[in-house]
């Protein structure tokens, strides 16, 4: 499953665009007083001006397989990474086969950047921002994760990630490329201690040579 474009909400388009351009140094596609456009690999990311939101998001970008310390020494040089439990900043997935890096954007949205072992995107090139390849994960709330991912299943003929235990709490759809991660309010994303919210989101996903458009 492949997410090519994921719309959400910024309290300040101005700040925004300087951080993802500026900061991760992403091209901007598109932008106005009310939106930001950015190409982060071959997703797109766009933020919609809500001066009254005050929520967060919580994604991931994909990065080649090979590239997780030099990810870790580029973004330090650019922002603080999250330290978890108060020991490392790389997180271990094991059943995934993978490993992630956190940090917060301006808004206080978590970023993360992961690494999947059983894709083959090796790449040789010095890390950069030009080594994001898409959004990987986006964090969808709903009160009844399982519930939702399974009329996802026979609307869209969506798929439960095979690598994820699934359950009334916290639900994965997709695959390695891409992924929509399903869990309660109030739960904590990890690896920080801010609670989940509901926030509006648009994904227009590509699953089996399928277009699909989501709106939670």
């Amino acid at each position: 499953m492949k997410l090519h474009h994921l719309q959400i909400q910024t309290s300040n388009i101005q700040e925004t665009a300087a951080f993802y351009q500026n900061v991760l140094n992403l091209p901007i596609l598109e932008k106005d007083s009310k939106s930001v456009t950015i190409e982060a690999g071959k997703s797109v990311l766009k933020f919609i001006e809500n001066q009254q939101f005050n929520s967060i998001y919580h994604f991931a970008f994909n990065i080649p397989q090979n590239k997780l310390q030099e990810a870790i020494k580029w973004a330090e040089d650019k922002l603080e990474l999250i330290v978890i439990e108060d020991t490392t900043v790389i997180a271990n997935f094991e059943n995934w086969n993978a490993n992630a890096i956190y940090f917060y954007d301006n808004n206080g949205n978590i970023l993360e950047f992961i690494v999947r072992y059983d894709l083959n995107n090796a790449q040789t090139e010095p890390f950069s921002s030009q080594s994001i390849l898409n959004i990987s994960e986006i964090g969808i709330v709903n009160e009844n994760p399982l519930i939702l991912a399974n009329q996802l299943i026979t609307q869209h003929g969506l798929e439960f990630f095979s690598k994820n235990d699934n359950s009334e709490l916290f639900a994965a759809l997709g695959d390695d490329e891409g992924l929509l991660i399903m869990v309660r309010p109030n739960r904590n994303w990890y690896p920080t201690q801010i609670p989940s919210k509901n926030n509006t989101t648009e994904v227009r996903l590509e699953n089996n040579g399928a277009s699909v458009e989501l709106k939670f």
